[in-house]
Protein backbone atom coordinates (compact mmCIF):
# COMPACT_ATOMS: atom_id res chain seq x y z
CA UNK A 1 0.00 0.00 0.00
CA UNK A 2 1.53 3.54 -0.78
CA UNK A 3 0.95 6.70 1.71
CA UNK A 4 0.11 8.61 -1.50
CA UNK A 5 -1.79 6.02 -4.28
CA UNK A 6 -1.62 9.05 -6.58
CA UNK A 7 2.10 8.79 -6.98
CA UNK A 8 1.25 5.61 -9.21
CA UNK A 9 -2.13 5.13 -9.81
CA UNK A 10 -4.59 8.13 -11.71
CA UNK A 11 -8.49 8.04 -12.40
CA UNK A 12 -9.64 6.13 -15.03
CA UNK A 13 -10.63 8.52 -17.54
CA UNK A 14 -14.17 9.21 -18.25
CA UNK A 15 -16.17 8.82 -21.25
CA UNK A 16 -17.21 11.88 -23.85
CA UNK A 17 -20.74 11.07 -23.64
CA UNK A 18 -23.53 13.49 -23.74
CA UNK A 19 -27.32 12.84 -23.63
CA UNK A 20 -26.18 9.41 -21.57
CA UNK A 21 -29.59 7.22 -21.73
CA UNK A 22 -28.98 4.19 -19.68
CA UNK A 23 -29.03 6.08 -16.03
CA UNK A 24 -33.19 6.54 -16.79
CA UNK A 25 -33.61 3.09 -18.27
CA UNK A 26 -34.90 -0.01 -16.29
CA UNK A 27 -34.05 -3.79 -17.01
CA UNK A 28 -37.26 -5.02 -18.40
CA UNK A 29 -36.09 -8.18 -20.40
CA UNK A 30 -33.01 -10.74 -19.33
CA UNK A 31 -30.01 -10.85 -21.85
CA UNK A 32 -28.89 -13.74 -24.42
CA UNK A 33 -27.18 -16.00 -21.80
CA UNK A 34 -23.65 -17.70 -22.60
CA UNK A 35 -22.09 -19.24 -20.01
CA UNK A 36 -18.23 -20.14 -20.27
CA UNK A 37 -17.76 -21.86 -17.81
CA UNK A 38 -15.96 -24.66 -19.89
CA UNK A 39 -13.53 -22.25 -21.05
CA UNK A 40 -12.55 -19.13 -19.31
CA UNK A 41 -14.02 -20.73 -15.96
CA UNK A 42 -11.69 -23.57 -16.78
CA UNK A 43 -8.62 -22.34 -18.30
CA UNK A 44 -8.15 -20.69 -14.84
CA UNK A 45 -8.23 -23.83 -12.43
CA UNK A 46 -5.32 -24.97 -10.47
CA UNK A 47 -6.63 -28.61 -11.85
CA UNK A 48 -8.80 -27.65 -15.22
CA UNK A 49 -11.68 -30.39 -15.48
CA UNK A 50 -11.01 -33.82 -16.84
CA UNK A 51 -13.12 -35.00 -19.69
CA UNK A 52 -15.44 -36.85 -17.65
CA UNK A 53 -16.05 -33.68 -14.94
CA UNK A 54 -16.25 -31.28 -18.46
CA UNK A 55 -19.08 -33.61 -19.56
CA UNK A 56 -21.12 -33.41 -16.07
CA UNK A 57 -21.04 -29.61 -16.21
CA UNK A 58 -21.77 -29.22 -19.67
CA UNK A 59 -25.07 -31.68 -18.84
CA UNK A 60 -25.71 -29.29 -15.79
CA UNK A 61 -25.08 -26.15 -17.46
CA UNK A 62 -28.05 -27.59 -20.65
CA UNK A 63 -30.46 -28.51 -17.71
CA UNK A 64 -30.21 -25.05 -16.20
CA UNK A 65 -31.34 -23.47 -19.56
CA UNK A 66 -28.03 -22.02 -21.37
CA UNK A 67 -28.45 -22.06 -25.06
CA UNK A 68 -25.27 -20.54 -25.64
CA UNK A 69 -22.22 -22.45 -24.47
CA UNK A 70 -18.54 -21.83 -24.78
CA UNK A 71 -16.86 -25.47 -24.57
CA UNK A 72 -13.26 -25.19 -24.82
CA UNK A 73 -10.15 -23.38 -26.50
CA UNK A 74 -9.72 -26.78 -28.56
CA UNK A 75 -6.60 -25.35 -30.69
CA UNK A 76 -4.66 -25.20 -26.75
CA UNK A 77 -5.68 -28.01 -25.69
CA UNK A 78 -5.63 -31.88 -26.62
CA UNK A 79 -8.24 -32.15 -23.62
CA UNK A 80 -10.57 -29.55 -25.13
CA UNK A 81 -10.06 -30.33 -28.90
CA UNK A 82 -10.87 -34.29 -27.71
CA UNK A 83 -13.96 -33.00 -25.67
CA UNK A 84 -15.42 -30.35 -28.61
CA UNK A 85 -15.16 -33.82 -30.59
CA UNK A 86 -17.14 -35.91 -28.28
CA UNK A 87 -19.90 -33.63 -27.96
CA UNK A 88 -20.27 -33.85 -31.81
CA UNK A 89 -19.34 -37.48 -32.03
CA UNK A 90 -21.78 -39.27 -29.61
CA UNK A 91 -24.73 -36.32 -30.30
CA UNK A 92 -24.89 -34.88 -26.97
CA UNK A 93 -25.53 -31.52 -28.09
CA UNK A 94 -29.26 -30.96 -28.21
CA UNK A 95 -30.90 -29.20 -30.94
CA UNK A 96 -31.61 -25.99 -29.58
CA UNK A 97 -28.24 -25.61 -27.79
CA UNK A 98 -25.18 -23.68 -29.81
CA UNK A 99 -21.57 -24.65 -28.86
CA UNK A 100 -19.23 -22.04 -29.17
CA UNK A 101 -14.88 -21.62 -29.15
CA UNK A 102 -12.54 -19.67 -28.83
CA UNK A 103 -9.54 -18.78 -31.19
CA UNK A 104 -7.22 -16.15 -31.60
CA UNK A 105 -6.43 -14.56 -34.88
CA UNK A 106 -3.51 -17.14 -35.74
CA UNK A 107 -3.88 -18.95 -38.93
CA UNK A 108 -2.92 -22.30 -37.78
CA UNK A 109 -4.95 -22.60 -34.73
CA UNK A 110 -8.47 -21.24 -36.73
CA UNK A 111 -7.78 -24.47 -38.82
CA UNK A 112 -7.27 -26.43 -35.88
CA UNK A 113 -10.34 -25.34 -34.39
CA UNK A 114 -12.20 -26.15 -37.41
CA UNK A 115 -10.95 -29.65 -37.04
CA UNK A 116 -12.27 -29.66 -34.07
CA UNK A 117 -15.91 -28.32 -35.15
CA UNK A 118 -15.73 -31.12 -38.31
CA UNK A 119 -19.35 -32.21 -38.57
CA UNK A 120 -21.45 -29.81 -35.61
CA UNK A 121 -24.80 -28.94 -36.19
CA UNK A 122 -24.12 -25.00 -35.06
CA UNK A 123 -21.35 -23.65 -33.66
CA UNK A 124 -19.89 -20.09 -32.93
CA UNK A 125 -16.63 -19.11 -33.85
CA UNK A 126 -15.44 -16.52 -31.45
CA UNK A 127 -12.51 -14.69 -32.60
CA UNK A 128 -10.31 -12.44 -30.68
CA UNK A 129 -6.94 -10.84 -30.59
CA UNK A 130 -5.91 -7.56 -28.03
CA UNK A 131 -6.31 -4.20 -29.75
CA UNK A 132 -5.42 -1.92 -26.18
CA UNK A 133 -2.65 0.60 -26.55
CA UNK A 134 -0.14 -1.58 -24.35
CA UNK A 135 -0.72 -4.66 -25.74
CA UNK A 136 0.06 -2.86 -29.19
CA UNK A 137 3.36 -1.76 -27.82
CA UNK A 138 4.77 -3.95 -25.60
CA UNK A 139 3.14 -7.36 -26.44
CA UNK A 140 3.06 -7.19 -30.49
CA UNK A 141 5.15 -3.89 -31.22
CA UNK A 142 3.02 -3.17 -33.85
CA UNK A 143 0.78 -0.05 -35.15
CA UNK A 144 -3.08 0.32 -34.81
CA UNK A 145 -3.08 -0.29 -38.94
CA UNK A 146 -1.27 -3.83 -38.21
CA UNK A 147 -3.69 -4.64 -35.26
CA UNK A 148 -7.20 -4.12 -36.97
CA UNK A 149 -5.03 -5.90 -40.48
CA UNK A 150 -4.61 -8.90 -37.61
CA UNK A 151 -8.13 -8.88 -36.69
CA UNK A 152 -9.94 -9.15 -40.21
CA UNK A 153 -7.30 -11.59 -41.65
CA UNK A 154 -8.68 -13.37 -38.92
CA UNK A 155 -11.92 -12.96 -39.44
CA UNK A 156 -11.01 -13.41 -43.37
CA UNK A 157 -10.09 -17.19 -42.53
CA UNK A 158 -12.60 -17.89 -40.53
CA UNK A 159 -15.35 -17.08 -43.17
CA UNK A 160 -13.43 -19.02 -45.99
CA UNK A 161 -13.21 -22.26 -43.59
CA UNK A 162 -17.28 -21.92 -43.14
CA UNK A 163 -17.67 -21.77 -46.84
CA UNK A 164 -15.58 -25.32 -46.67
CA UNK A 165 -18.32 -26.52 -44.62
CA UNK A 166 -22.19 -25.18 -46.33
CA UNK A 167 -23.75 -28.14 -43.60
CA UNK A 168 -23.25 -26.24 -40.65
CA UNK A 169 -24.97 -23.22 -39.09
CA UNK A 170 -21.88 -20.92 -38.54
CA UNK A 171 -22.43 -17.76 -36.27
CA UNK A 172 -19.24 -15.72 -35.99
CA UNK A 173 -17.96 -13.60 -33.21
CA UNK A 174 -15.31 -11.01 -32.52
CA UNK A 175 -13.73 -10.02 -29.55
CA UNK A 176 -11.77 -6.91 -28.93
CA UNK A 177 -9.92 -7.92 -26.25
CA UNK A 178 -8.84 -5.58 -23.54
CA UNK A 179 -11.56 -3.48 -24.99
CA UNK A 180 -12.11 -1.16 -21.84
CA UNK A 181 -8.87 0.21 -21.72
CA UNK A 182 -8.62 0.71 -25.49
CA UNK A 183 -10.01 3.96 -27.23
CA UNK A 184 -13.27 3.84 -28.29
CA UNK A 185 -12.56 5.37 -31.76
CA UNK A 186 -10.10 2.63 -32.48
CA UNK A 187 -12.40 -0.38 -30.84
CA UNK A 188 -15.07 0.43 -33.25
CA UNK A 189 -12.88 0.80 -35.85
CA UNK A 190 -11.60 -2.72 -35.61
CA UNK A 191 -14.96 -3.98 -35.34
CA UNK A 192 -16.18 -2.59 -38.00
CA UNK A 193 -13.62 -3.40 -40.16
CA UNK A 194 -14.50 -7.23 -38.92
CA UNK A 195 -18.44 -6.54 -39.57
CA UNK A 196 -16.76 -5.50 -43.12
CA UNK A 197 -14.88 -8.66 -44.03
CA UNK A 198 -18.19 -10.93 -42.46
CA UNK A 199 -21.18 -8.85 -43.71
CA UNK A 200 -23.68 -9.93 -41.08
CA UNK A 201 -27.37 -9.39 -41.81
CA UNK A 202 -30.54 -8.72 -39.64
CA UNK A 203 -31.45 -12.51 -40.81
CA UNK A 204 -27.91 -14.08 -39.61
CA UNK A 205 -26.68 -11.51 -37.25
CA UNK A 206 -22.96 -11.87 -36.07
CA UNK A 207 -21.72 -11.25 -32.29
CA UNK A 208 -19.54 -8.56 -31.17
CA UNK A 209 -18.09 -8.82 -27.60
CA UNK A 210 -16.95 -5.92 -25.05
CA UNK A 211 -14.84 -7.55 -22.78
CA UNK A 212 -13.78 -5.94 -19.54
CA UNK A 213 -10.65 -8.29 -19.73
CA UNK A 214 -9.20 -6.83 -16.53
CA UNK A 215 -11.97 -4.64 -14.46
CA UNK A 216 -10.37 -0.95 -14.51
CA UNK A 217 -13.18 0.97 -14.00
CA UNK A 218 -16.40 1.85 -11.95
CA UNK A 219 -19.39 0.12 -13.70
CA UNK A 220 -20.65 3.63 -14.64
CA UNK A 221 -17.84 4.09 -16.89
CA UNK A 222 -18.15 0.99 -18.34
CA UNK A 223 -22.39 1.51 -18.91
CA UNK A 224 -20.77 4.56 -20.88
CA UNK A 225 -18.79 3.04 -23.13
CA UNK A 226 -21.27 0.30 -23.61
CA UNK A 227 -23.78 3.01 -24.47
CA UNK A 228 -21.05 4.45 -27.28
CA UNK A 229 -20.37 1.51 -29.06
CA UNK A 230 -23.86 0.75 -29.10
CA UNK A 231 -25.05 4.22 -30.79
CA UNK A 232 -21.36 3.82 -33.05
CA UNK A 233 -21.10 0.81 -34.04
CA UNK A 234 -21.44 -0.49 -38.01
CA UNK A 235 -23.76 -2.80 -38.97
CA UNK A 236 -25.70 -2.41 -35.10
CA UNK A 237 -29.04 -3.82 -36.33
CA UNK A 238 -26.92 -7.12 -37.67
CA UNK A 239 -25.13 -7.67 -34.40
CA UNK A 240 -26.01 -8.86 -31.25
CA UNK A 241 -23.85 -6.60 -28.73
CA UNK A 242 -22.24 -8.49 -26.40
CA UNK A 243 -20.30 -7.82 -22.50
CA UNK A 244 -17.73 -10.35 -20.78
CA UNK A 245 -17.18 -8.22 -17.18
CA UNK A 246 -14.78 -9.53 -15.39
CA UNK A 247 -14.62 -9.05 -11.75
CA UNK A 248 -11.17 -7.34 -10.41
CA UNK A 249 -12.49 -4.78 -9.08
CA UNK A 250 -15.68 -6.47 -7.36
CA UNK A 251 -18.25 -4.87 -9.58
CA UNK A 252 -18.75 -7.36 -12.23
CA UNK A 253 -22.25 -7.62 -11.35
CA UNK A 254 -23.33 -4.20 -11.15
CA UNK A 255 -21.26 -3.39 -14.77
CA UNK A 256 -22.81 -6.21 -16.41
CA UNK A 257 -26.40 -5.11 -14.89
CA UNK A 258 -25.49 -1.39 -16.21
CA UNK A 259 -24.05 -2.35 -19.68
CA UNK A 260 -28.14 -4.11 -19.98
CA UNK A 261 -29.22 -0.73 -19.26
CA UNK A 262 -26.87 0.98 -22.36
CA UNK A 263 -27.77 -1.63 -24.82
CA UNK A 264 -26.14 -4.96 -24.55
CA UNK A 265 -28.17 -7.72 -25.84
CA UNK A 266 -26.09 -10.72 -24.21
CA UNK A 267 -23.93 -11.66 -21.47
CA UNK A 268 -20.97 -14.10 -20.87
CA UNK A 269 -19.85 -15.13 -17.24
CA UNK A 270 -19.52 -17.96 -14.97
CA UNK A 271 -21.25 -19.72 -12.52
CA UNK A 272 -20.74 -18.15 -9.17
CA UNK A 273 -18.59 -16.30 -10.72
CA UNK A 274 -15.49 -18.57 -11.59
CA UNK A 275 -13.12 -17.32 -14.01
CA UNK A 276 -9.76 -15.64 -14.21
CA UNK A 277 -8.24 -14.03 -11.52
CA UNK A 278 -10.93 -12.50 -9.51
CA UNK A 279 -13.36 -13.99 -11.61
CA UNK A 280 -16.00 -13.43 -14.34
CA UNK A 281 -19.47 -11.87 -13.45
CA UNK A 282 -21.43 -14.17 -11.55
CA UNK A 283 -24.34 -15.53 -13.95
CA UNK A 284 -26.31 -17.22 -10.71
CA UNK A 285 -26.32 -13.42 -8.96
CA UNK A 286 -26.93 -11.93 -12.29
CA UNK A 287 -29.91 -14.28 -13.06
CA UNK A 288 -31.33 -14.23 -9.57
CA UNK A 289 -31.25 -10.84 -9.26
CA UNK A 290 -33.40 -10.38 -12.37
CA UNK A 291 -35.97 -12.70 -10.72
CA UNK A 292 -36.20 -10.47 -7.81
CA UNK A 293 -37.27 -8.30 -9.95
CA UNK A 294 -39.84 -10.03 -11.60
CA UNK A 295 -37.97 -10.25 -14.37
CA UNK A 296 -37.68 -13.72 -16.10
CA UNK A 297 -34.28 -14.86 -16.59
CA UNK A 298 -35.16 -18.04 -18.45
CA UNK A 299 -32.36 -19.90 -16.34
CA UNK A 300 -34.15 -22.37 -13.68
CA UNK A 301 -31.81 -22.62 -10.78
CA UNK A 302 -34.49 -24.02 -8.34
CA UNK A 303 -32.46 -26.59 -7.30
CA UNK A 304 -29.36 -24.59 -6.38
CA UNK A 305 -28.15 -26.72 -3.92
CA UNK A 306 -27.37 -29.37 -6.68
CA UNK A 307 -25.69 -27.26 -8.87
CA UNK A 308 -23.79 -25.66 -6.10
CA UNK A 309 -22.36 -29.38 -5.29
CA UNK A 310 -21.69 -30.34 -8.98
CA UNK A 311 -19.38 -27.17 -9.63
CA UNK A 312 -17.77 -27.61 -6.23
CA UNK A 313 -16.85 -31.08 -7.18
CA UNK A 314 -15.71 -30.11 -10.95
CA UNK A 315 -14.25 -27.15 -10.41
CA UNK A 316 -12.78 -27.89 -6.83
CA UNK A 317 -13.48 -24.24 -5.51
CA UNK A 318 -15.98 -23.76 -2.74
CA UNK A 319 -18.97 -21.38 -2.54
CA UNK A 320 -18.25 -18.58 -0.41
CA UNK A 321 -20.32 -19.22 2.54
CA UNK A 322 -21.94 -15.33 2.07
CA UNK A 323 -22.57 -16.03 -1.79
CA UNK A 324 -25.98 -13.79 -1.77
CA UNK A 325 -27.97 -16.71 -3.00
CA UNK A 326 -26.28 -19.98 -2.88
CA UNK A 327 -23.99 -19.90 -0.06
CA UNK A 328 -24.49 -21.25 3.41
CA UNK A 329 -25.63 -18.29 5.37
CA UNK A 330 -28.76 -17.57 2.27
CA UNK A 331 -29.37 -20.87 1.80
CA UNK A 332 -30.03 -22.21 5.61
CA UNK A 333 -32.13 -18.29 5.90
CA UNK A 334 -34.34 -19.57 2.98
CA UNK A 335 -34.92 -22.75 4.52
CA UNK A 336 -36.00 -21.29 7.60
CA UNK A 337 -38.12 -18.86 5.75
CA UNK A 338 -39.70 -22.02 4.17
CA UNK A 339 -39.73 -23.91 7.34
CA UNK A 340 -39.65 -21.46 10.47
CA UNK A 341 -39.14 -25.32 12.76
CA UNK A 342 -36.05 -25.40 10.62
CA UNK A 343 -34.13 -23.06 12.42
CA UNK A 344 -33.33 -25.65 15.13
CA UNK A 345 -31.72 -27.41 12.58
CA UNK A 346 -29.49 -24.59 10.93
CA UNK A 347 -26.43 -25.20 9.98
CA UNK A 348 -23.70 -23.79 12.35
CA UNK A 349 -22.62 -20.71 9.82
CA UNK A 350 -25.44 -18.86 11.08
CA UNK A 351 -24.42 -19.48 15.20
CA UNK A 352 -21.58 -17.30 13.88
CA UNK A 353 -23.78 -14.61 12.39
CA UNK A 354 -25.80 -13.53 15.33
CA UNK A 355 -22.92 -11.33 16.73
CA UNK A 356 -23.03 -9.78 13.18
CA UNK A 357 -26.67 -9.28 14.12
CA UNK A 358 -26.56 -7.63 17.01
CA UNK A 359 -23.64 -5.08 15.64
CA UNK A 360 -26.03 -4.32 12.64
CA UNK A 361 -29.26 -3.90 15.12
Amino acid sequence: MLRNPAEKYRPFPAVRLTGRKWPSRTIDAAPVWMSTDLRDGNQALIEPMNAAQKLEYFEMLVAIGFKEIEVGFPSASQTDFDFVRRLIDERRIPDDVTIEVFVPSRAELIARTFDALEGAPRAIVHLYNAICPSFRRIVFNQSKDEIKALAVEGARLIKAHTLARPGTHWTFQYSPETFNTTELPFAREVCDAVAQTWRPTRDHKMIVNLPASVEAATPNVFADQIEWMHRNLGYRDSIVLSVHPHNDRGTAVAAAELALLAGADRVEGCLFGHGERTGNVDLVTLAMNLDAMGIDSGLDFSDLATIRRVAERCTRIPVAARHPYAGNVAMDRARVARDPDAGVHEHSANERDKSDECVTA
